[in-house]
């Protein structure tokens, strides 16, 4: 394979141009296809538009979208150009918008009529499937270009954390560290054959990084705009995708859609990948029940560190489905104190302007360059790991260490349950107790004293909830992954009533 040197350049030419590469769902013209050849020219068009707007290298430019094709082409086009990509959470507050926008210094902001409103006033923007002279078509510029040959470690894009814990902080990311990902990714594979389905928002790593794997791998991306499980389960047959990849609460909201389940033909599936968040043992039994067929692949990576941390074991054993793998062999891993530090070449350059903004921040990086993750893991005695939650989510109940991935799996293995979310409640006494939200199984008819009752015999008794709240679906934040700042303030509002 031809070495690649800049990340918004990984077609590989050498392959049939006209092949379907995007499949988008999105955007105001129903679905549209895309060969390579009109990926690439498309994105060479983003390229030449922004340096005839004046734009030099390194600049930031900024994508406030949901998923559609010229997200795709803008943030190949802005690399390519050798500039900065910069994807936006477009379900962050406007004000945290602005933040994001004022904290990387961008220059230009791509973004959708729908979040037009959200780019501040004194800055340029292009609105996608605009007819006005600040629409995407009238900025394009078609025509040969000639891709920057950045320093492969060059600012490629910044990441924004989701900024439940304080203020988003700006992920540094090179060239050279996400060509790594995709071409490790790919390894000595032939995915050329697969479709993948993407339906995570593209400023989020999880569905950013498998449309690159998918464009280095010369198959095709199906995109959603957003995730809607109906939508989703309907894609899968439509389109007949064969690699599905999500986030976990995703793949709930998609079995709870019984009916259409039953009605969806999943022949076309192969593989199941799920990341970003934990994965329980109901969700597991659920989905090999529904596809006893396919590959169901637990995954793990951050932002920071990407997604390229744990495989296949060496001597082949079959890894357990609560396990995230063992760990890759071009990547080094250890457990401090149970805390995952990860070194390989994915990980970030810093954070953009962390320690201007706060002095007081440690980096978390040790002196020999690992990356601390703040993640809790454990190995088993053939060397597989198991993700036990987040070093922040534990709390202390009577002296006793409680994470709430723990409990919610104790949850989720009772039949009747769908999915649990578990957090802490202040107590005078024991400092914290655990509180649950619970989905159940469609016609479920159990209780909440007897599934505390079931938490009771399955595990000590500092760990069962003392709350149960049955609802019909978990909140999901703007990673999809499960809401817990909201959950936060509805156990407020229930502990008042």
């Amino acid at each position: 394979m031809t070495p690649f040197s800049n990340l918004g350049d990984i077609i590989r030419r050498d392959l049939n141009q006209q092949k379907i590469g995007l499949i988008d769902l999105g955007g105001e013209d129903g679905p549209c296809e895309y060969s390579y050849s009109e990926i690439d020219e498309k994105s060479n068009a983003v390229a030449r538009g922004l340096i005839e707007q004046g734009l030099k290298p390194n600049q930031r430019v900024a994508i406030l979208s949901a998923n559609r094709a010229e997200y795709i082409f803008c943030h190949f086009g802005i690399m390519r150009a050798g500039m900065v990509s910069v994807p936006i959470n477009f379900k962050f507050p406007p004000a945290l918008i602005q933040f994001v926008i004022e904290d990387a210094d961008v220059d230009l902001v791509f973004c959708d009529a729908v979040r037009a409103n959200d780019v501040p006033s004194n800055l340029p923007k292009v609105i996608f499937n605009s007819p006005d002279s600040n629409g995407f078509d009238s900025f394009i510029s078609h025509g040969p270009f000639e891709v920057n040959q950045s320093r492969l470690d060059d600012p490629a894009m910044f990441l924004y954390t989701s900024g439940s814990t304080g203020k988003p902080k700006g992920v540094i990311l090179s060239h050279r560290s996400h060509i790594w990902v995709a071409r490790t990714r790919l390894g000595a594979n032939d995915f050329s054959a697969h479709r993948f389905l993407v339906a995570a928002p593209l400023y989020h790593m999880n569905a950013l990084a498998m449309a690159k794997l998918s464009i280095v791998a010369h198959s095709t991306i199906v995109l959603l705009p957003q995730f809607n499980a109906k939508d989703y389960l309907m894609a899968i047959e439509k389109y007949r995708c064969t690699w599905l990849t999500a986030v976990p609460p995703m793949i709930a909201m998609m079995l709870q859609e019984k009916d259409l389940v039953s009605k969806v033909d999943f022949s076309s599936v192969k593989l199941l990948r799920m990341g970003s968040a934990p994965v329980s043992n109901s969700l597991i039994d659920s989905i090999t029940e529904l596809l006893p067929n396919i590959e169901v692949t637990n995954a793990f990576g951050t932002t920071e560190a990407g997604p390229v941390v744990f495989g296949p074991h060496p001597d082949g054993l079959k890894q357990p489905l609560l396990s995230v793998g063992y760990p890759h062999p071009a990547v080094e891993l250890r457990l401090i104190g149970g805390v995952l530090e990860i070194k390989s070449p994915a990980l970030m350059l810093g954070y953009h302007k962390a320690l201007t903004r706060s002095p007081q921040l440690k980096l978390p990086f040790t002196q020999d360059g690992f990356y601390i993750t703040g993640d809790m893991f454990r190995i088993d005695a053939n060397g597989f790991y198991f993700f036990l939650g987040r070093v922040d989510d534990m709390f202390v109940s009577g002296g006793e260490n409680i994470y709430p991935s723990e409990v919610e799996r104790l949850l989720e293995t009772h039949p009747l349950v769908q999915q649990a979310a578990v957090l802490p409640v202040d107590d005078d006494i024991k400092g914290q107790k655990p509180a649950a939200f619970v989905v159940l199984k469609p016609g479920s008819t159990l209780t909440v004293d007897t599934l505390k009752q079931y938490c009771l015999q399955h595990a000590p008794a500092y760990q069962h909830p003392r709350w149960i709240w049955f609802i019909d679906k978990l909140p999901l934040a703007s990673t999809n992954k499960i809401d817990k700042y909201q959950l936060r303030e509805d156990i407020k509002r229930n502990l008042m009533t």
